[in-house]
């Protein structure tokens, strides 16, 4: 299991902008995969987008393409989510979360962060 630490969440107006960041606790994120998910009040948690730690594999839900960024930095030990163009229904608690390569996300090995808020007002 990985120890995740989130940050960045806030409330912003329709239009604006923010970077989730996710931190390792005392490790790097090598040989792991990373990803993004959200949820909304009332709805499922969904996957938002995922990273490889090398920085490859990179795929986004459609709802968020175009808009945000999943990066990795170069000593494998943070993941943000840049978050451009917001709309209310973005709004939902942002969860990191990193599997071993060759999991899923079901699986009992995903660990997860804290989470972290993010409401977009129209």
């Amino acid at each position: 299991q990985v120890q995740l630490v989130e940050s960045g969440g806030g409330s912003v107006q329709a239009g604006g902008s923010l970077r989730l960041s996710c931190a390792s606790a005392g490790r790097t994120f090598i040989g792991y995969w990373m990803g993004w998910f959200r949820q909304a009040p009332g709805k499922e948690r969904e996957v938002v987008a995922t990273i490889t730690w090398s920085g490859g594999g990179i795929q986004y839900a459609d709802s968020v393409k175009g808009r945000f960024t999943i990066s990795i930095n170069n000593a494998r030990t943070t993941v943000y989510l840049q978050m451009n163009s917001l709309k209310p229904e973005d709004t939902a608690v942002y969860y990191c979360a990193a599997r071993p390569a060759g999991g899923s996300w079901s699986g009992a090995a995903v660990s997860w962060g804290q989470g972290t808020q993010v409401t977009v007002s129209s």
